[in-house]
């Protein structure tokens, strides 16, 4: 048919226009530096939790001597800030609503700066809670905000690579806390630990100012009927005019706002504003009820399989594992957030070339592996009454691939994903009700995980981390479907005729397609799943 070919969409059936056969393959555009500018500076809020998790597992050491509290108290105090965010992630999703993505930033950069400063002049452990408490708040804030804005202000070339940014910062935060644990544990006990929990308000204080440079997400402006704005924003953070133009094209439709209006300001109906949001949540349609569950399951699995009790308690992982010296359990600590970077990085530039799905499924694999080499080199070192240094090394070893293989999926997919399937008219609420599972899980996981080693071994816990990890991945494979390259207004349709039985027929039968026209193609354009 005159060197033309007809393609089809991979996993949907739908037909693309017919393409020259003989062209090349359009190039990808050059990476949107302003978009990259706001995703950065929007997900290093994120830092803040980072900062707060990687600080407590060396702080706790030292607050532990010094208010001389039992475990259970400790493993509260580790994990209290967890159920705490919860107020301020189900508070961001309406507050953002209100007031802005961006404003609602400034708010959680504020109340983390406050929390920040009274655990550092905590004189008792009440004292101490309370400050946990409000720091939690501006924790969740951040948690629930950051990627949605990112999400909202990022191009579709890029946006896995943008909206991985609020994990890389968390892994940042990680290590920064685990190196001042090292760093302050020379001073004596009671003033190291106060000066490592009160450091934190200090990058707060640029975040705040740092936010007023960013616009508004295009989105939110839309919503508030300021399509001038929104406007301006889409040209600025697109990768070219067309893709401006079709952004607010699909944001007006998803808002109720008739295509041919091309004025500034538009009178936007109240429940764009977000009523009947809550009922549309609880009531859902199949296909938001599809990604209702999705969002919700990725937040639950990522904490479920015990990323945080690695996190937060590894130099006591490390005392188990043979390492008994506070300095060299601290430095172990600080490989483990090295490492944690380190691989978060590898993953951003992966994320909109390999696809979230590959990625989640590989990294949840390796999690297994290395959960249960870990579960099972510390049951040995329990159960001799020698140092196996071979032991030791293995434990050593796959605590450090656990979280090597969760940095290059799990940790930043879920974020993504979560982030970008959602329907813009529930995207607040409903990014707000995954971090609240996220939170919650962490939260549970951290605050019995020290009383569960003592039940089953610290061996049995990882055991059970392994476990839950394989039901994640069943999870994961028979539920979610690849969204790379998808616009955030066509994650309604993807979820609605996604099957993963028929997924994968399809992907089958085009790869003997493409096999058996191997060689017969002429030159011509071979389009296929991502």
């Amino acid at each position: 048919m005159d060197g033309r070919k007809t393609e089809t969409i991979a996993g949907s059936g739908q037909p693309l226009k017919d393409i020259p056969a003989e062209i090349d393959p359009v190039k990808k555009p050059p990476r949107n530096k302003y978009a990259f500018a706001c995703a950065m500076l929007a997900s290093m809020t994120s830092i803040l939790l980072g900062y707060d998790i990687g600080v407590m597992s060396g702080a706790a050491i030292f607050i532990q001597d010094d208010f001389k509290i039992t475990d259970t108290q400790v493993e509260i105090l580790v994990g209290i800030l967890n159920v705490y965010s919860l107020v301020g992630s189900a508070a961001a999703g309406r507050t953002s609503d209100w007031i802005g993505r961006r404003y609602t930033i400034v708010v959680a950069a504020a109340i983390f700066f406050v929390g920040a400063l009274l655990m550092g002049f905590a004189t008792n452990y009440a004292f101490l809670m309370f400050g946990r408490f409000v720091a939690g708040v501006g924790v969740g804030y951040a948690l629930m905000i950051a990627p949605v804005y990112t999400a909202e202000v990022s191009p579709a070339s890029s946006r896995g690579f943008l909206t991985s940014f609020p994990e890389v910062f968390i892994n940042a935060g990680i290590l920064l806390g685990y190196v001042s644990n090292y760093g302050f544990s020379k001073l004596a006990t009671h003033l190291g630990w106060r000066l490592m929990l009160g450091i934190g308000a200090v990058p707060s204080v640029f975040l705040a100012v740092g936010v007023l440079a960013m616009p508004e997400s295009p989105r939110w402006l839309v919503l508030q009927g300021r399509l001038g704005d929104a406007k301006r924003v889409l040209d600025r953070t697109s990768d070219s005019k067309e893709e401006a133009d079709l952004r607010l094209a699909d944001i007006k439709e998803a808002a109720g706002i008739p295509q041919d209006y091309t004025g500034d300001i538009v009178s936007v109906s109240k429940r764009s504003h977000g009523e009947g949001v809550w009922r549309e949540l609880l009531r859902p349609t199949p296909a938001v009820r599809r990604v209702l569950i999705a969002a919700i399951g990725i937040h639950f699995f990522q904490q479920a399989s015990g990323i945080d009790a690695v996190v937060l308690y590894s130099p006591r992982i490390f005392e188990k594992a043979g390492i008994h010296k506070k300095n060299d359990k601290l430095l172990a600590t600080i490989a483990v957030g090295f490492v944690k970077t380190l691989f978060i990085l590898v993953a951003t530039f992966f994320l909109d070339k390999v696809g979230r799905r590959p990625l989640l499924l590989s990294s949840v694999a390796g999690m297994i592996v290395s959960l249960s080499g870990l579960a099972i080199g510390l049951t040995i070192i329990d159960h001799s009454h020698r140092k196996l240094i071979w032991a030791i090394a293995i434990c050593l070893t796959t605590i450090l691939s656990y979280v090597a293989f969760f940095s290059i999926g799990m940790g930043p997919v879920t974020w993504v994903y979560s982030s970008e399937v959602l329907p813009l008219k529930l995207r607040a609420q409903g990014a707000g009700i995954g971090v609240a599972v996220n939170r919650l899980t962490s939260g549970v996981i951290s605050m019995t995980f020290l009383s569960l080693t003592k039940a089953i071994t610290t061996g049995g816990a990882f055991f059970l981390f392994a476990g839950i990890a394989m039901v994640a991945f069943v999870f994961f494979y028979t539920f979610l479907p690849e969204t790379q390259g998808k616009t955030l207004e066509e994650m309604d349709a993807l979820f609605s005729g996604f099957k993963w039985k028929s997924s994968m027929r399809r992907r089958s039968s085009k790869e003997e397609v493409d096999g058996n026209s191997n060689g017969k193609t002429n030159g011509q354009i071979q389009l296929g799943a991502s």
